[in-house]
């Protein structure tokens, strides 16, 4: 009885599957009948072998004939030869199907997600290979999108390679379970230095890892079209007919002509109910997460949707603003949370999260998205933390910097965008390299110091050069620094997906260095942010925890100084510590930069906790408001100085400002133009709470300061203030007429599409 509930339920996990909406948008694959369904399961069961669905099953898809392929087509040496046929069908450069001699006309099979070789769930334990080249090209490393070191030869290379060249070679994995095994995906080797791929291949499969069968076309075996060209874009090939199994073979057949057999892989599957083990369910870790969010991917226009319907459900708390357009026109849109949002109050912190700086890197994105949902539902809910947090921190929320980006790489899905596809602008502009290099203006600086004139280590002015119309910036970069300008930020997160690492200012190297420690003043307390996130993400804090590409950053608790790791101009962490008052680090928050949607919530529940400790921090230090004596008015753009830390911050408009600092006592001097400087001590303690720091300016006569002007004193230090201010508005400046340009050239283009006169269809 047990046995027949089991495949009963086989049978009903096989019909409601449909799970990976990347996929059918341009993939046809076959028709799946309930009763082949049945059969194939109890086949399972009962022989050795695995069975495939009913042969009369519509069969459409990246696949060579047998027969095609000549009987000395064997290895590299008749590669450049055209052995396909006019019964080849195959697939063009956008994965959409096609064929020589007509178009394909199948029925949409069964959408199974990927089995995990990209996103690690798969473990290393679970490959094996005929052969392979040496360790660092071993099966392990045959994981779709995987990258390698900077040097061929090392542990982390780029691809699983066979040692030896011929047709007897294949790459294995285990499922570890009955799998309905739909399609593979696979990539070339990722090397700077070598050039190989696989371009066809055939695929075996098998219950028991010793008796295989190869997966058919018809009545021949099936040869699928594996990379084309470069070895950097994934094709993906659904089988004629997708059969159970526990065990998959990839079999190269041929591969490019001037390299080896080397690829990277991703397998696409739906787990089944084993029915040698009832108890499975028992043993099976959980995965995913008990809130109840939205886990999807959500394209601009669902974004939008998700947005609204978390306002409309906390309309008290939220406020849904813009602050600028993509080169699209796409708006990038920013979700505030706060108990009276809309204003600044004085003495509560300013909190900003930017996801999708590189669109492709889809995690921090979704998981923006979640945690607006969570703070809303758990501020319903009464959670005294979530509660503590809206009532005293104003948080705002980007999570699409780049959705012109975003919008590229989604077209294609979570396993077509291979690495890079839209990681950049519109204008393939990278943005995390488009904000001012303030870093080495400073360093120049310095080195003309004298011991009466110092360079100010804070607030420095954006350079000339980039307020000009034809400055390589971004609208999206322009738009990010006026809200920064505009909103007294005090601590933010650029969240990044593609490693699991924290990384810290200074981005930037001295004298362009590729790799050099670079700490800023805040050092230590840039390390303490960076160590709050990755001791309470659940992956990072795992000491078993599997490398993702070729970096072992839990040999430095994974946290890096970001020059250390690599050096990075122009990065919106140095431009943010250095132009503003916010300290800014970068999240790398998972291996798979694009992860599939069946892996979100997984994703949510490793970053949750990481998520709000981080944001709490923002009340660490000293705040207070910096006042005049007679009027007990707040004086804006105050400099605070705290002793032995040479870096410097400014109160807000209304006086009140935020150091943060770790435990300590600190020496706080306050000074303000037309006032005497103000000197009190403030002790911080180890609680997550700020220390009230208020001081008072009383004002100089002004007789005195033209005194010292007359004298021919230094000039005061607000004319840095005025030179900044000033280039910000030249940067606004420039930045509305690039936009009324591109507006009227969008018209005009839109004009002259209507005007222009149709083609003339000619008679049947």
């Amino acid at each position: 009885m047990a046995r027949i509930l089991c495949i009963l339920s086989a049978v009903i996990f096989v019909v409601k599957t449909d799970d990976v909406s990347e996929f059918n948008a341009t993939i046809t694959a076959v028709n799946v009948t309930f009763n082949s369904t049945v059969n194939r399961t109890i086949a399972f069961k009962t022989t050795t072998a695995f069975s495939l669905f009913s042969p009369t099953t519509t069969v459409n898809n990246t696949v060579l004939g047998k027969k095609n392929l000549g009987k000395k087509n064997l290895g590299k040496k008749n590669l450049g030869k055209k052995n396909v046929q006019d019964k080849r069908i195959d697939q063009d450069e956008d994965g959409k199907r096609e064929t020589k001699n007509g178009t394909a006309d199948a029925k949409k099979g069964p959408d199974c997600p990927p089995l995990g070789l990209k996103s690690l769930r798969v473990d290393d334990s679970q490959f094996q290979a005929s052969s392979y080249l040496r360790m660092g090209l071993g099966p392990h490393r045959a994981r779709l999108n995987i990258q390698s070191g900077i040097e061929d030869g090392d542990l982390y290379d780029g691809a699983w390679c066979a040692k030896y060249e011929d047709q007897n070679q294949w790459l294995q994995v285990d499922a570890l379970r009955p799998t309905l095994f739909t399609g593979v995906i696979l990539q070339g080797r990722n090397s700077i230095w070598s050039w190989d791929w696989v371009e066809t291949y055939k695929v075996q499969l098998s219950n028991d890892s010793e008796t295989w069968k190869t997966c058919m076309n018809g009545s021949e075996e099936a040869v699928f079209v594996g990379s084309r060209n470069e070895p950097e874009t994934p094709y993906l090939a659904l089988f004629p007919q997708p059969a159970v199994a526990r065990w998959i073979r990839i079999n190269p057949q041929t591969w490019y002509w001037n390299g080896t057999i080397c690829l990277r892989a991703e397998v696409l599957g739906c787990p089944l109910p084993d029915p040698d083990n009832v108890w499975q369910h028992l043993s099976e870790k959980r995965s995913g997460s008990k809130d109840d969010l939205d886990f999807r991917h959500h394209n601009y226009k669902e974004m939008r949707k998700l947005m609204k319907a978390v306002h409309e459900e906390c309309p008290r708390v939220t406020r849904i603003y813009t602050i600028g357009k993509s080169y699209t026109g796409l708006k990038l849109y920013v979700m505030e949370i706060s108990d009276n949002p809309g204003k600044h109050e004085l003495g509560e912190p300013e909190f900003r999260y930017v996801a999708g700086m590189h669109g492709n890197e889809v995690v921090g994105r979704e998981l923006v998205l979640n945690l607006m949902q969570y703070i809303c539902r758990e501020f319903r809910r009464g959670n005294k933390r979530i509660v503590r947090l809206v009532t005293t921190t104003r948080i705002h929320l980007l999570p699409s910097m780049n959705p012109d980006g975003y919008e590229t790489a989604f077209e294609k899905g979570s396993e077509l965008a291979g690495w890079a596809l839209g990681r950049y602008s519109y204008e393939w502009v990278d943005m995390n390299h488009n904000f001012p290099d303030l870093n080495n203006i400073m360093w120049d600086a310095k080195e003309n110091d004298t011991e009466t004139v110092k360079t100010a280590n804070h607030y420095i002015p954006i350079p000339e050069y980039y307020t000009k119309e034809d400055a390589f910036v971004t609208p999206e970069t322009r738009a990010v620094i006026n809200w920064m300008q505009d909103i007294p930020f005090v601590l933010s997160a650029n969240l990044h997906g593609g490693e699991l690492v924290v990384t810290y200012p200074f981005d930037c190297t001295r004298d362009w260095a590729p790799q050099e420690n670079t700490p800023t003043a805040d050092d230590s307390f840039f390390r303490w942010l960076a160590t709050v996130y990755a001791s309470t993400h659940l992956v990072m804090a795992n000491p078993d925890r599997r490398i993702c590409h070729s970096e072992d950053f839990q040999q430095h608790n994974n946290i890096i100084n970001g020059g250390a790791w690599h050096t990075v101009p122009g990065s919106m962490n140095d431009f943010s510590y250095m132009h503003t008052n916010c300290f800014e680090v970068t999240v790398e928050l998972s291996c798979d930069k694009f992860p599939h949607a069946s892996e979100l919530s997984t994703e949510w529940e490793n970053n949750k906790e990481s998520l709000l400790v981080y944001m709490e921090q923002v009340h660490r230090g000293i705040k207070g408001v910096v006042r005049d004596k007679m009027t007990r008015k707040g004086i804006a753009d105050a400099i605070v100085k705290v002793e032995d830390l040479d870096h410097d911050i400014r109160s807000a408009a209304d006086g009140d400002y935020w150091r943060l600092l770790n435990p300590g006592e600190y020496k706080v001097t306050v000074w303000a133009e037309g006032y005497f400087p103000s000197t009190r001590r403030c002790g911080v303690g180890n609680e997550a709470r700020p220390t009230i720091c208020d001081l008072t300016l009383v004002k100089t006569p002004r007789q005195r300061m033209k005194e010292i002007l007359a004298k021919g004193g230094r000039l005061p230090q607000d004319l840095q203030l005025k030179l900044r201010a000033l280039r910000l508005r030249k940067l606004r400046a420039s930045t509305k007429a690039i936009n009324q340009r591109r507006e009227r050239s969008r018209k005009a283009r839109g004009t002259r599409s209507a005007r222009a006169p149709r083609p003339l269809t000619p008679l049947a």
